[in-house]
């Protein structure tokens, strides 16, 4: 056998003992987080979500944003306060957590707000408040451009609504590209995820340090499997093309918005609220100091002040 012979036979066994680690990592990660909540089927999709307070009270819906699941919204405190006077529907979006994200359709936000508008249908809810956070709010705003779905209003909290420059968010789609993406996913970007994820995270939270409940609570391995990083990665490069398909279509919200933005967000400038604000009739905007992208936890207790006042 030949040096390079040698090279490759090594290059491939490292890459199989990488997929076999990873899809056994995703085995036990799922075993030490199983589902907390409940599932409905729709369309195809089996998706996850929790439901909270009084289910004769009126209804609002969160979506959590990119790379990220249903707990995050729990552990900011969100969920507690809002289903003291109202019933909670919290989801895993498609991909993440313990929702399904089939690969047989292409889950922009107007894929998933036609989705969760046939589920919350499936499941009796009527005219609901719905908040998104960050990626969260194109799903938010495509339900708001529904005209099969009456909703009595929209928070919108650190999102992205007008296309410019990001190189960032397309370098961060690799691993949904087919077949190469695949392989990265089952082989090197779980761990590069993990390596990079505490600087990510002090910057997502920057300006205020990561809360230790967060730390404490939140599934980190869910984050870093395969599936779920596909999943982020397939958001991060249609974030620029669905705010793009949206820019035109933010007149046409005829539900009051609440808007919400960290002062000092370093993943998504404060500017891109102002601007949604300007353009919006039925919209209020709160600019929160000392804050950065996860306003969620900056200033919960307004956030569920102003779902609750949406009529």
């Amino acid at each position: 056998m030949s040096h390079a012979e040698i090279v490759v036979l090594i290059i491939v066994v490292i890459l199989i003992l990488l997929v076999l680690g990873n899809i056994i990592f995703q085995l036990i990660a799922e075993r030490r987080h199983p589902p907390s909540g409940r599932f409905v089927e729709c369309d195809g999709v089996r998706l996850h979500y929790i439901d909270r307070g009084e289910t004769d009270a009126p209804c609002v819906v969160l979506f959590h944003g990119n790379g990220t699941m249903l707990q995050d919204l729990q552990i900011s405190g969100l969920v507690d306060l809002l289903a003291r006077g109202h019933r909670v529907l919290c989801f895993d979006r498609p991909g993440f957590g313990h929702s399904q994200r089939p690969r047989s359709r292409i889950w922009t936000a107007t894929a998933q707000a036609a989705l969760f508008a046939n589920a919350l249908q499936q499941l009796g809810i009527r005219n609901p408040a719905v908040l998104g956070h960050s990626w969260g709010t194109l799903v938010a705003i495509a339900l708001a451009l529904r005209s099969d779905y009456p909703i009595r209003g929209i928070v919108l909290a650190s999102g992205y609504y007008f296309p410019n420059m990001r190189l960032d968010f397309w370098l961060m789609s690799g691993p949904a590209i087919p077949l190469f993406g695949d392989l990265i996913r089952y082989t090197v970007a779980p761990i590069i995820s993990y390596l990079i994820l505490p600087s990510l995270l002090r910057k997502l939270f920057s300006p205020r340090p990561v809360p230790a409940e967060f730390t404490n609570r939140f599934p980190v391995s869910l984050t870093l499997r395969p599936k779920q990083l596909r999943a982020a990665a397939e958001e991060s490069a249609f974030l620029v093309p669905v705010a793009a398909q949206f820019e035109a279509q933010y007149p046409s919200i005829g539900c009051p918005v609440r808007l919400f933005h960290g002062a000092q967000d370093r993943l998504i400038e404060p500017a891109q609220s102002r601007r949604l604000q300007e353009v919006l009739d039925r919209s209020q905007l709160r600019l929160v100091e000392n804050a950065g992208h996860m306003v969620t936890y900056a200033d919960a207790e307004r956030i569920a002040q102003a779902m609750a006042a949406l009529r």
